[in-house]
Formats: C-alpha cells, sequence, structure tokens
C-alpha cells in the first residue's frame, strides 16, 4: 500500500479530525458505495439553513446553532438524538439536522472517506446561486478511478433546489466554470481576469473574502475543513495589514492548485510549515453574536 503522506488518494481515503466517523458505525448500516447514493444519504438528513422555509419548515434559533457543529462525527451524534435509524433512511424535512453548504460538502467527504473513496471538502464560489456573482459555497471532490480524475459533487443541490436554481448540470459532476476553489479565484482576480467585487455573499464581497477561502480550502485540502466564519492567521488579519511577502505567499498557495495531485507534497508542505495558513489550535469564529475564541482541541469529535 502506499504511503498516504505522500500519496494523495490513500492520504484522501482516509479521514481527518473533522470527519473521522467511525464511532457511528450503527448510523453506517448498509452504506451505498456509488456517490449519487452517497449524495442523497446526505440530502436525506441535512436541511438547509437559507432554504429551511423553501421545505416548508420554520425553524427555531436553538435549531439554527446545529450549523455550529464542526466535526462531522457531531452531526451524527445530533441526528442520532433526533432518529437513531441508519442514515440511509431518509429522514423527514423537519428531523433533519440543520446544516449550510460546508457541512453538505463536509458530511458526504465523511461517507466517502468512510466507504475508503478519495474525497475532500473544497472551499470557493459557486456561479449558480445569483445571476453574474460568484457566492460563497463548498462542494465536494470525490476520486473518480475509472476516468483518473476528480469530480466535484455539490450534495447540496437535490431536487427541489435544481428546480429553483434552473441547474442545467449533473449536480454529481459541477464543471469547473459553476464552481471555483478559492485558489482559481484568487488568481483569476490577481491576474485581472476577473472582479473580486463580484465574490463574497450578503453584504461581504471582495478579494479580503477571497483570501479567507483560498485558506480554508488550503486547510481543507489538509483535512482541517473549518466553519465558513471560522478565522485564523491571513484570514484574520486587516486588509490594510496585508503585505506584500503575505500576497506573494497566498499567490503561490493559488498557484499550486493548477496542478492538482502533482502539487500534493507542495500543500502540505506549505501548509504544515505557515503559522500564517495553519490551523493552529485556537481560533476566532464569527457570527451574529461576534467574535468568539474557539479551542479546538476541546471540540467534541466522538
Amino acid at each position: 500500500m502506499s504511503d498516504p503522506s505522500t500519496d494523495p488518494l490513500q492520504y484522501y481515503a482516509q479521514p481527518g479530525p473533522m470527519t473521522d466517523l467511525t464511532a457511528h458505525a450503527a448510523l453506517l448500516e448498509d452504506l451505498p458505495t456509488g456517490i449519487s447514493a452517497l449524495a442523497e444519504v446526505v440530502q436525506g438528513n441535512l436541511l438547509h439553513i437559507f432554504w429551511a422555509e423553501r421545505y416548508g419548515v420554520e425553524l427555531s434559533d436553538a435549531r439554527k446553532q446545529e450549523v455550529q457543529i464542526r466535526p462531522a462525527a457531531e452531526m451524527l451524534a445530533r441526528m442520532r438524538v433526533i432518529d437513531d435509524r441508519p442514515l440511509t433512511v431518509t429522514r423527514p424535512v423537519e428531523e433533519r439536522l440543520v446544516g449550510n453548504c460546508r457541512d453538505f460538502a463536509t458530511l458526504l467527504c465523511a461517507l466517502c472517506r468512510y466507504r475508503g473513496i478519495p474525497a475532500r471538502a473544497r472551499c470557493g464560489f459557486g456561479t449558480y446561486f445569483e445571476p453574474g456573482k460568484y457566492v460563497d459555497h463548498w462542494v465536494c471532490e470525490v476520486w473518480k478511478a475509472d476516468a483518473g480524475h476528480w469530480v466535484q459533487v455539490d450534495a447540496q443541490l437535490d431536487a427541489l433546489q435544481c428546480r429553483a436554481l434552473q441547474i442545467q448540470f449533473d449536480p454529481c459532476a459541477v464543471p469547473h466554470d459553476q464552481f471555483l476553489t478559492g485558489g482559481h479565484a484568487w488568481k483569476l482576480c490577481r491576474a485581472g481576469h476577473a472582479d473580486p467585487g463580484r465574490f463574497g455573499i450578503f453584504d461581504m464581497w471582495g478579494l479580503w473574502f477571497i483570501r479567507g477561502n483560498l485558506i480554508r480550502d488550503l486547510a481543507s485540502l489538509n483535512k482541517m475543513e473549518l466553519l465558513p466564519w471560522d478565522c485564523w492567521g491571513l484570514i484574520d488579519k486587516d486588509e490594510a495589514g496585508i503585505t506584500p511577502e503575505d500576497l506573494a505567499l497566498l499567490d503561490q498557495v493559488a498557484a499550486l492548485r493548477t496542478r492538482d495531485n502533482q502539487a500534493f507534497t507542495e500543500l502540505r508542505t506549505i501548509y504544515q510549515h505557515s503559522d500564517d495558513l495553519s490551523v493552529p489550535s485556537v481560533i476566532r469564529s464569527y457570527t451574529d453574536a461576534g467574535g468568539e475564541t474557539i479551542d479546538l482541541t476541546r471540540i467534541a469529535v466522538a
């Protein structure tokens, strides 16, 4: 067997801190192996916080707090409290765990890795939510062995959302011009080929926002799939404080994405050896309630 520290497919076929589901084998009975079937399992257990009303569900403030869950194992623990049947049993929409795009991507990633399928959650921007905009979004990349390349899977896009958004592509094979990773977006904007003011979400747009998704995507490629509002290092640095050296480092990270598996060792090295990029044990998380210090060593993963 290849060394997972040097072989990207072995590395991404094994769980990380946020995707280890071994404690919940009882919920994973009869788990399918096909990617579209695994995506359907995710859809049958998660309810997107921003789409809840479209499914006829009014969320309480307490239910909305479920989007603060980081590890997939904790997601399953919460699901088990609501309904302890296997995940292959589709829950009524009002009994599904409340999450967002990161949770759909991360849970699919966790299920794939549980099945030994190489997978990685990706942070970036989708073009299919608002015309002319690149909206903050996550998908899951899954290795397609017969084709020898990664495919982008948007597990959030069920039949209802596909109709509402008039999706014209297969959600299990999202085209690369429909979802851009943080690195791709950064490179386009730095080269002047795209307007950074079109990248973001809500009232947050611009190169500073792309910077955050570039670094979150790098962390995810190193198996630290954190929340979209979790910040550390260069993410949390004011725009005015970004130096030419910082920009050069970010450009280097963005350039590595174009080489995919061939850049695996470099992606691991640049992440592990930069305090400005790697996830520390203590981070800042920004919600409507304000900034909060989070000690990741105390996050439950069982």
